[in-house]
Parts: C-alpha cells; structure tokens; sequence
C-alpha cells in the first residue's frame, strides 16, 4: 500500500493574498486578509453584493511561454492562470515533460465554473448588436478545455479528466490523479484547479441564495477583511474570490529513479455523496467521507495532528463540518484552520489553494489561523484564532464540502 500513496513535488498557486507563493504565506501567517471592495464589473445600485477576494492583476510580461497573440484567444482569466500555476509546480517540483514520460503524465487539473465569463460577454454583445462571437468562445467556455490547455502547454499526453465536484473540484483534481497513479495509468499527474468566478450574474445568483456574504439590513457593514467568518457567531456566508493551484502528483518509483526529492506524500482520500439536498450537508456523509478518508490512510482519529477545514462560512454548513468533526473525533478534536476566513471561497479552485497552504504549514510547522472568529456557542473547535500557531505536524486532513452533496477528504502526511 505504501509504494502507491503518491508524493508530492511540486505545488504552486495564486489567491486573493497575491500571486507569488511566499509572499500569500507570509500575508496569510500575518492573519492578513485577501478580501477588498469588488471591481470586477460595474456595481449597479441596490447590487446586493460589494466585496470580494480578488487576485491582482496578472502581469504576463515576465512569462514568454504566455505568448500575447496566442493567449488573445483566450479571453477568460482561467486560461493565463492556470497555465501560469502550473508552469511553476513543475518548475518547483523539479520536473520536465519529455517524449519519454509525456504519455505517463496525467491530468486532472479542472475548474468547477471554467470560462462562462467569455460565453456571458458574448451572449451580451449578441443581444445588444447582433454581432457574432469570435471563433474562441465555445472552447473559451468548454470546462475540460482548462485541462486541454494545460496538456497542450506541457505536452502531457497520459491520462486526461476533468472531474467537476463544485467546491470540492481541486481535492477530487487530486484524488482522480492519483487513482491514475496507483492503477498504473501514470506515473505523475497535474492536479488542481482554477476559477474566477466575479462574474455579474453568477455573484449575484450567490446572493439570491443567500450564499453570498452580505450584512443585515440595516447594518452598517464591517470592513471587507472582516466579512468571512468560519465558525463564528453571526457569520453570513461566504465571500466570492478566484484562484488557482496547482499540485504535481508522482508514483514513489518515479520520483527515486529521477532522483527528485519529496517532503509529503497523500496518505489517504475519500469521496461521498450526499444524496440529500442540492446544497445543504448531510452531517452522516460528510463524517463518512472524513472518517473514510482515515482509514484509507491506515490511520486512527488520534493520528491527525490539525484540520484544513472547508468552513465557507455559512451558517448551516459550518455547523455540520464541525458536528463531523466531533463524530469522528470525539472531544480530541484536532485544531482546525479555516483558510477561507483570509482568502474567501474560490469555488473549484478553493481545496487546491487550501491544499497547498496546508502542505506548507505541515513543511514549515505553522498552523494558518482562523481570522475574525467570534465564538460560537454551538462549535466547540479550537479555530487556532489567536494568530498563526507554530506546531510541529506529521498528518493533515483536508475537507472539501461541494453543491449537489460532492464531499471529498484528503489526508497529507509529512515524509521522514
């Protein structure tokens, strides 16, 4: 079982804390927030949304690979993004595709929303001037074409899935490749996700059902950094942002004959369905998928040193992830990190983020807090809110809860 738990090489990603890896930790193990006033679009008056985490503007200028003339076809942001975090997993991870390992190279990297912004932008030039879209708009909008743009850029031509679970898509991203791992389909895989979901009607869909943060009537609002609030008392929903993240995925063997080096391996996954409601949790599913996750791993509650929560913010979906929580672990909950309260959710994008973030506090032996928590009566969690907590860890679990009852559990364990 050990030689197929695969190990990671390589990650990167981009987030409302910035674009550069180690500036996002270092804003994020200052309890910063990525949260700021939405500028996506024109607000209209009475626009029920305001904020939103935002990744700054990309400057392609010092990435040749991102050719303008080429990338011109590209209209919608996940295109440039993903090509952009991916480029740098694999320059992290020390990695090359070959002739010789491209047919063993798999992707999954996905996107839950993909490129709708180019399909509405179009839609509305249609409506307003009659004029026809540009040849690129179908393929713009196609979600597998983010995995069929990060094949064509790497030359990877193994295995080739878009696995969409909604805010779940970077972990199951991550599950699928290493399926295709340990069945011997690959011997790496390009795992993650990107969305840059801050599109008019899509925000204001959120709001209408009551997902997006929005302050009571009435009420003066608190500043943009102060709206997500996982596990806190009076949290309104989750704030809309982008991402992207990327986590390159390798069989042990292939890592040790390429002599690349590895610090964290996934110890274990799961997957569970609801089959309950299209976005309320059903607490029993959500418990199996964690506790599944651990036995997959071969390990026992008492192994897990800390919690990556998925924690949106939502009143009802932070209770049943914390209830879970308490069903598998008893009163030894572990302390759990919410990253959104600092990043907002990505959608898709937000579990390969989150991921990341949590492999990076497992390396640097550094639990991320839990900002603007306000203690909830109901959640009996340590939320690690007092500001970044050193702790030296050997074992993470990651959840990650999506629309249409799509629960996915990750477990990473640091490599001695």
């Amino acid at each position: 079982m050990a030689d197929l738990r695969p190990v990671i090489l390589g990650y990167d990603c981009v987030s409302p804390l910035g674009t550069d890896l180690d500036r996002q930790w270092a804003r994020a193990a200052a309890g910063e927030s990525g949260v700021g006033i939405l500028t996506r679009f024109p607000l209209r008056d009475g626009f029920p949304v305001r904020i939103a985490g935002q990744v700054p503007e990309m400057d392609v200028a010092p990435y040749p690979f991102l050719r303008p003339r080429e990338m011109a076809h590209w209209t919608s942001p996940v295109f440039p993004h993903a090509l952009l975090v991916v480029h740098r997993a694999l320059k992290r991870a020390g990695v090359e595709i070959t002739p010789e390992t491209a047919p063993r190279t798999a992707v999954t990297f996905s996107s839950a929303i993909g490129g709708l912004d180019a399909l509405i932008a179009a839609d509305r030039t249609l409506t307003a001037s009659g004029k026809l879209p540009q040849p690129f708009m179908n393929p713009n909008a196609c979600i597998n074409m983010v995995g069929g743009k990060v094949a064509i850029f790497t030359g990877a031509t193994g295995p080739i899935a878009s696995i969409i679970t909604a805010c779940a898509t970077g972990s199951s991203s991550l599950i699928l490749g290493a399926m295709f791992i340990a069945q011997g389909m690959a011997d790496i895989a390009l795992c993650g996700a990107v969305d840059f979901p801050l599109i008019e009607p899509i925000v204001a869909g959120f709001a209408t059902m009551n997902g997006a943060y929005r302050p009571r009537e009435g009420e003066t609002p608190p500043s943009p950094g102060a709206a997500s609030a996982p596990f806190s008392l009076g949290r309104r929903g989750f704030v809309v942002s982008e991402g992207a993240g990327c986590i390159v995925l390798a069989s042990r063997a292939f890592a040790r004959a390429h002599g690349l080096a590895f610090e964290t391996e996934l110890a274990g996954w799961a997957m569970t369905a609801d089959a309950y409601h299209a976005v309320m949790p059903n607490r029993a599913q959500v418990a199996r998928c964690i506790a599944d996750s651990l036995r997959h791993a071969g390990l026992s509650p008492a192994a897990i040193d800390a919690v990556n929560a998925h924690a949106a913010s939502t009143r009802i979906g932070d209770r049943v992830e914390a209830d879970a929580l308490k069903e598998v672990f008893g009163d030894q909950i572990p302390p759990v990190s919410a990253n959104k309260s600092q990043l907002g959710h990505a959608m898709g994008a937000t579990s390969a983020v989150e991921s990341i973030l949590a492999i990076e506090g497992l390396r640097r032996g550094v639990l991320l807090p839990t900002i603007n928590h306000l203690p909830d009566p109901a959640i009996a969690l340590d939320c690690v809110a007092e500001g970044a907590r050193p702790l030296d860890q050997s074992v993470v679990l990651k959840n990650a809860f999506g629309f249409g009852g799509c629960n996915a559990c990750l477990v990473f364990r640091r490599v001695t």
